[in-house]
């Protein structure tokens, strides 16, 4: 019997990550490690969480054992209560073989059972890599109120990289008249933020249709929302304001990471509101330590943490050791990292369980962003 739900979250969590190169060579990208604490799909599990959304399904698919382990059975969002349901929902295998998701709306396609099952009146596509945190309801109410087919979260881009992004172009009534994806030549800046709010009736469809179609990439960027366009569907902008970054190359997890460090406040990770928090795996480790002549400003570390040199400018994971007159500036420092003595690394991420030798010196002076792994070696 069907569990009649309002809104039903899916994330797409299934992305290989090639532009964050060894960091996602065995890790999916959402499960990266973000601002010492966190990893990156704590952010829209736990905005679901804040939202109210207790039914959820996560879609992976490339290197996914760590993640659907470190997701669970959604205890660490409060997923886990007796009306929540939180599943991991991997590529079906049947009689033909492994049948891996083609393509963003292919994944959800392969999953139209979960969503028939909890029998929703509005499915939330949601990105699995991205940072930021969000009430959902106020969109929902948008969507609601306007009696849209889609609602899409769009934010105000940089020009410059707005050919990274669907753009769309609206009315004075933020009613979606252009939609381009991912375009060599943009005709605006408002880009998707790859939040979207389908009525699952007709969602359901196009996705049906979409899944005939031999010439399609059953993408939502590319054929879905371009598709509902054509047709006259009502597509809706939902301005979103606040912190939002799109995480998906190595300078761009840099660039967050430091936004967190130099405490600018443009994402409040301190939040003493539990409906406003960010929840994640609560590490069982011993106390962060700084030593007599160690020091630490501007910065982030968690617990477990050996400071005995000079951090500044940098997030610091669990487990981390930063020895004797090392000195780290600018750098995303890992789970379980060791910088040995008198060692100096500037503007870089360092892996986890990466270990850079006594009196190295790596990017000085440098302002590129620079990936250091000892599989690399």
């Amino acid at each position: 019997m069907a569990n009649k739900n309002k809104v039903v979250a899916m994330i797409l969590a299934g992305g290989k990550g090639t532009r964050l190169e060894s960091l996602t060579k065995k890790t999916a990208k959402p499960a990266v490690s973000f601002a010492a604490k966190y990893r990156i799909i704590d952010f829209p599990l736990s905005n679901c969480t804040n939202s109210g959304i207790n039914t959820i399904g996560v879609l992976t698919q490339y290197e996914s054992t760590f993640l659907d382990s470190y997701i669970g059975n959604g205890e660490k969002w409060g997923l886990n209560g007796v009306h929540c349901l939180m599943s991991s929902l991997a590529p079906r295998q049947t009689e033909e073989g492994a049948n891996w998701y083609k393509g963003t709306a292919d994944a959800i396609t392969q999953n139209i059972d979960f969503l028939d099952n909890a029998d929703p009146e509005f499915v939330l596509i949601l990105s699995g890599d991205h940072i930021y945190k969000t009430s959902y309801l106020d969109m929902i109410k948008l969507h609601e109120t306007s009696k849209a087919d889609v609602t899409i979260s769009v934010i105000e881009v940089d020009p410059k990289e707005a050919s990274r992004f669907g753009i769309m172009v609206c009315d004075k009534n933020d009613n979606i008249i252009q939609f381009q994806e991912k375009p060599k030549n943009p005709i605006s800046n408002l880009a998707s933020m790859g939040v979207y709010i389908f009525s699952w009736k007709v969602l359901r469809k196009y996705l049906k249709e979409d899944d005939k179609d031999p010439n399609s990439e059953h993408d939502f960027g590319k054929n879905i929302i371009p598709k509902m366009l054509a047709d006259k569907k009502k597509l809706k902008a939902y301005r979103f304001k606040g912190y939002w970054r799109d995480v998906g190359t190595l300078a761009s997890l840099h660039e967050a990471n430091m936004d967190i460090a130099l405490d600018k406040m443009e994402l409040n990770l301190y939040d003493e509101d539990p409906s406003n928090r960010i929840y994640t795996e609560d590490i069982y480790s011993v106390p962060q330590y700084v030593g007599k002549k160690g020091s630490i400003t501007r910065s982030i570390a968690n617990q477990g943490a050996i400071i005995l040199g000079h951090v500044d400018s940098s997030v610091v994971s669990t487990g981390v050791t930063i020895e004797n007159e090392a000195k780290v500036t600018r750098c995303v420092v890992m789970e379980n990292a060791i910088i040995k003595r008198g060692a100096k690394v500037h503007n870089a991420i360092i892996a986890p369980n990466c270990v850079i030798e006594e009196n190295a010196e790596i990017n000085l002076g440098s302002d590129k962003v620079v990936l250091i792994d000892n599989a690399k070696k």
